[in-house]
């Protein structure tokens, strides 16, 4: 199981990847059976070819992720940070939860938001 701090490094590396433009680096950090259910209640998705098609349509369009507080670890294979997505047309405040696997792949991806966390500009 990766340390406490390992899975904030890799969490710090998914908002640097995401920052840059950079699908590719962020999908990298996945495991291939990995699932992102974004937001929490949508319909999952799951494997390395429904994720890729996910961040390939959301990064493009020039959003940053800004964290509000610390990356959080536990006392397990999990990890959170809080942040918010600043776009052209608003932000919306997040919390990401992600699973690791023993080689420090992200095994799942689940972000907390709602209609009451947005603001449109």
């Amino acid at each position: 199981m990766p340390t406490q701090s390992e899975m904030k490094a890799i969490m710090q590396q998914y908002l640097d990847a995401f920052n840059a433009q950079d699908a590719d680096a962020v999908i990298a950090l996945y495991a291939d059976n990995a699932t992102v259910e974004d937001p929490v209640g949508s319909e999952p998705l799951q494997g390395k070819e429904a994720i890729d098609a996910f961040y390939q349509q959301v990064i493009p369009y020039g959003s940053k992720l800004k964290l509000v507080a610390p990356i959080r670890g536990s006392h397990s294979n999990s990890a959170a940070m809080a942040f918010v997505v600043e776009s052209a047309v608003g932000s919306i405040n997040v919390i990401d939860v992600m699973t690791f696997d023993e080689s420090g792949k992200i095994t799942s991806m689940r972000a907390y938001w709602g209609p009451e966390d947005s603001n449109s500009l």
